[in-house]
């Protein structure tokens, strides 16, 4: 027996039941101009057998797809299906249907499905990867050495210092013309230009505001600046704590900060006020009413409203990671500090938190108090900002609000901005009526290189494309803000992570270096059909996983099932938030009843 179909045979008897619902609008197809490499044979990964369960539930099933290679055995597909889209999620099913083509079929349109799959936290694993590491025993593994098709694969991640990653010789595309990747971390901006200044590293990532000029006047460096503010700084609320729970102490907060003054002496030039949480760079963003103006006398009378006259004590969190949307993080949080004594009488304790569980706690809706926190464009559009922080599965404002989220569910069924802009505005309005955060800024990016690095680049969404970049000699040493959380990015929403985990594990799609387009990746086409309720997306062939294993259209459908069935054996993460599968698919399968 060949060793793919050990491995499934062994673990699919142990997988119950497998469910998925969506939505998908129309959406620009993606293709690849180049004939694919000439098929393999193909590799069957029979699906697990149906088990017993309640009628409620969805349930994995799989059915003999016709032979897609003249030789060898029929294709076994797996597909997973919910028998509806009762359980709120976006996905209704995603089925192997061939070696090398998968159908996903949605509960409702989408028009972001394309952008959304080339999302790196929708990344594809090795089946066999999967099968013998998510679980409690290998958990480690899982955590720091995934097993993708990128055009690097993990070395080592040593802790404290580094993550080495070796060039993958096996990558279907253009290869590194270096062997070694190494990530690198300093939390001071001053530490990793010193870095730079001195050659120990080839490039850095957020570079100080007061060091831009230092920089572009260096004929050793390049300035490698963002294209536009696409990110948004917020000071956030949990609802489920009181007094967050009265929106009247909610309103005095966004009237009692003046946040054009914490723009003026943190940021850098071309950064601006947020006059809506999601920047106007992105379509719809900025719909609907602008932001509750500076006022702190209106803002003690809405404190005195809700039964605080003279004011009240709280706690002020944050973690220390350099941001381009929060590029001093200490120096923020302690005028933000000022700010709510001198013009609310609020008294806030500032609280610096490790990063992994300040992201933990904070976005599960765990903090009692206020919290800092910011957001970077995954891909361009409205869903990425609105949907994922209002939607009905996220938890860190505390209770999601119905009014907010049924809008975001039908703007995110329009592919039209133009037809989707009243839907837009309503929800941007009910947002500042609601006051979940107060939004901040949009704060303006840039990240440098040494001179001698060819190719270097900042591309508006995702990582770095290190592959394409030439340091002239063997290594190339990348310094970022801070040491990433884990490596399995399916379960993070961290930047530094996911900088990481995207040389290595790849989703369907990609976007180009200089745009948000969407480009092949282990996808060369992903089609809709005309009313985009069902998306095909046509396959690579001849890739290889960094285990040596053969991809196909089964391990899209068995990534996709362990990242969005929470009933899933293999449904085992970092923190089990699973956050982006359950806010841009809308719901988590199978989720325990609360």
């Amino acid at each position: 027996m060949n060793r793919k179909l050990f491995y499934v045979l062994g673990v699919f008897v142990l997988v119950a039941s497998m469910v998925l619902s969506a939505c998908a609008t129309a959406s620009p197809e993606v293709t690849e101009e180049a004939a694919a490499p000439a098929q393999p044979s193909a590799t069957t990964k029979p699906a697990e057998p149906t088990a017993t369960t309640k009628p409620a539930e969805p349930t994995a099933t799989t059915k003999p797809a016709e032979p897609t290679a003249t030789t060898g055995p029929a294709f076994e597909g797996l597909k997973l299906e919910a028998p509806n889209c009762d359980y709120g999620g976006k996905i209704k099913s995603i089925e192997a249907v061939e070696a090398y083509k998968v159908v996903f079929t949605m509960c409702k349109p989408d028009p972001v499905f394309a952008v959304k799959a080339a999302f790196n936290s929708f990344g594809i694993y090795s089946t066999e990867w999967l099968q013998a590491n998510a679980n409690a025993d290998n958990k480690e593994t899982l955590l720091s050495a995934p097993v993708g098709t990128g055009p690097f694969k993990i070395k080592s991640w040593n802790r404290g210092d580094s993550v080495v990653l070796k060039r993958n010789d096996d990558y279907y595309g253009t290869k590194p013309p270096y062997e070694t990747l190494v990530f690198r971390w300093a939390t001071e901006g001053a530490a990793r230009l010193l870095e730079l200044q001195s050659g120990t590293v080839d490039m850095i990532s957020n570079l100080s505001p007061d060091d831009f000029a230092t920089v572009q006047a260096d004929a050793n460096l390049t300035f490698l600046p963002a294209a536009g503010t696409t990110n948004t700084l917020y000071l956030a609320m949990t609802n489920t704590f009181k007094p967050w729970d009265d929106v009247n102490v909610r309103m005095a907060i966004a009237y009692g900060l003046d946040r054009q003054r914490i723009v003026d002496n943190f940021y850098p030039e071309g950064s601006e006020v947020a006059s809506h949480f999601t920047p106007c760079s992105i379509p719809n963003g900025c719909d609907g009413e602008e932001w509750y103006p500076f006022d702190p006398a209106k803002g003690k009378e809405l404190l005195a409203t809700a039964g605080f006259p003279n004011g009240l004590k709280t706690k002020l969190y944050y973690r220390d990671v350099f941001r381009g949307y929060l590029p001093e993080p200490g120096l923020v949080a302690v005028e933000i500090q000022t700010q709510l004594k001198q013009n609310l009488n609020i008294d806030a304790e500032v609280v610096v938190m490790e990063s992994g569980e300040f992201i933990d706690e904070s976005t599960n809706g765990r903090l009692d108090g206020l919290y800092l926190l910011g957001w970077g464009a995954d891909y361009p559009h409205v869903t990425n900002f609105l949907d994922f922080h209002f939607g009905k599965s996220y938890l860190g404002f505390g209770t999601p609000y119905p009014d907010i989220y049924t809008l975001l569910e039908q703007g995110s069924q329009i592919g039209d901005p133009a037809k989707a802009a009243s839907i837009y505005e309503q929800a941007n309005n009910k947002i500042k009526e609601l006051v979940p955060m107060v939004p901040i800024a949009h704060g303006i990016n840039a990240s440098a290189s040494l001179a001698t690095l060819k190719n270097a680049n900042l591309p508006p969404f995702r990582a770095p494309k290190f592959e394409i970049m030439d340091p002239g000699k063997d290594t190339l040493v990348f310094m970022q803000n801070a040491e990433p959380i884990s490596l399995y990015c399916a379960d993070e929403s961290d930047g530094e992570s996911l900088s990481v985990c995207e040389q290595v594990v790849q989703p369907l799609l990609d976007f180009k270096v200089d745009s948000g387009e969407t480009e092949p990746a282990l996808a060369t086409a992903c089609t809709p059909n005309d009313d985009s309720t069902v998306w095909t997306c046509t396959l690579r062939q001849g890739v290889l996983f960094h285990d040596g294993t053969t991809f196909d259209a089964n391990d899209v459908v068995f990534s996709y099932s362990v990242g969005i069935d929470a009933s899933n054996p293999l449904h085992i993460g970092n923190t089990g938030s699973w956050e982006y599968f359950s806010t841009l698919w809308d719901s988590l399968m199978n989720k325990p009843q609360e």
